[in-house]
């Protein structure tokens, strides 16, 4: 049986990196997810966002007591010890001078396979920037939510029975945070579940705001129209209803990391990332033009590719 394939994690600020860690490290746990071992951690973090800066000690001792991640200093030393790496950062303002720093840091020719969290970015501009890095080096990447592969949205795709999907209203919880604006921050669940269901190809999104929740009205190239509803009270789901050309499907289900950690291990074993990195970018899209139409009361607003 061949050696697990290394990995170090960049950020240790979020609830994620422990989750993960167990699920790869702990081979005795329930949902061990083998062929992956995190074996380094650079625990950086956001002065400006409590959430992060409250949080990034307690993970980072657990990660070393625990299950015995070496803390590095610096990305360029974590780079040196892996064969792979997970981009982790709450924030996802950090997230282009981490995946810079990964590849100044690797040996020419030897580029790890790089996961990065969501939020991908917490802009559109450090997106497209994000996202010329990785195609100029031939960078294996992908992100995504772990909504994207919870096991009924995954069946659903694989059912052909249903027929065609026609609409989709995608929901989820929306907490904001002013660093990360609008669905940046905690509404990309809910994004990346529309566009699991609706594929790409969104034109222009018309959204609308209160106090309690975001509307975003996406408005597809070939006239179909999706959805997607961000909520600051509870009740705290995730899910959508998909209307197909046979049925109307209900799709709620209890949040799970499982089945993304199992996703992030195939890729850095394949090297090919299951979501395309340009969908990737037009989810970022989606989410600078829902935020611009906010703005602008709900006018309507083109996504910008």
């Amino acid at each position: 049986m061949s050696d697990p394939i290394k990995a170090g994690i960049i950020g240790c600020d979020t609830s994620h990196v422990i989750a993960f860690t167990e699920c790869f490290n702990n081979e005795k746990a329930k949902d061990h997810v083998p062929g992956v071992r995190i074996v380094a951690a650079y625990p950086s973090f956001s002065d400006d966002i409590e959430s992060s800066k409250g949080r990034v000690k307690e993970y980072t001792d657990r990660l070393r007591e625990k299950y015995g991640v070496k803390i590095t200093d610096s990305i360029a030393d974590l780079v040196k010890m892996v064969d792979a790496v997970l981009i982790e950062s709450v924030d996802g303002r950090r997230h282009l001078k981490e995946l810079q720093a990964v590849v100044k840091a690797a040996e020419p020719g030897r580029l790890p396979p790089v996961y990065v969290d969501k939020p991908f970015a917490a802009s559109l501009a450090d997106a497209k920037e994000m996202v010329r890095i990785i195609k100029e080096n031939k960078l294996p990447c992908f992100s995504t939510s772990s909504l994207r592969y919870l096991p009924g949205i995954q069946a659903f795709l694989r059912d052909t029975s249903h027929g065609k999907v026609m609409g989709c209203d995608a929901f989820s919880p929306a907490t904001l945070e002013p660093t990360n604006p609008g669905f940046f921050w905690y509404g990309i669940h809910g994004v990346e579940i529309l566009y699991t269901i609706m594929g790409t190809g969104c034109k222009d999104v018309r959204c609308t705001s209160t106090q309690d929740v975001d509307v975003a009205v996406g408005i597809w190239g070939d006239g179909r129209v999706g959805t997607m509803q961000g909520r600051r009270k509870p009740p705290h789901d995730y899910g959508a209803m998909a209307y197909t050309e046979k049925r109307v499907v209900c799709l709620i289900e209890p949040h799970t990391y499982v089945p993304l950690v199992r996703e992030i291990a195939g890729f850095f074993q394949t090297r090919k990332g299951p979501v395309p990195i340009d969908e990737t970018l037009e989810i970022m899209a989606f989410i600078d033009a829902a935020l611009t139409s906010s703005k602008a009361g709900g006018k309507e607003a083109p996504l910008s590719l």
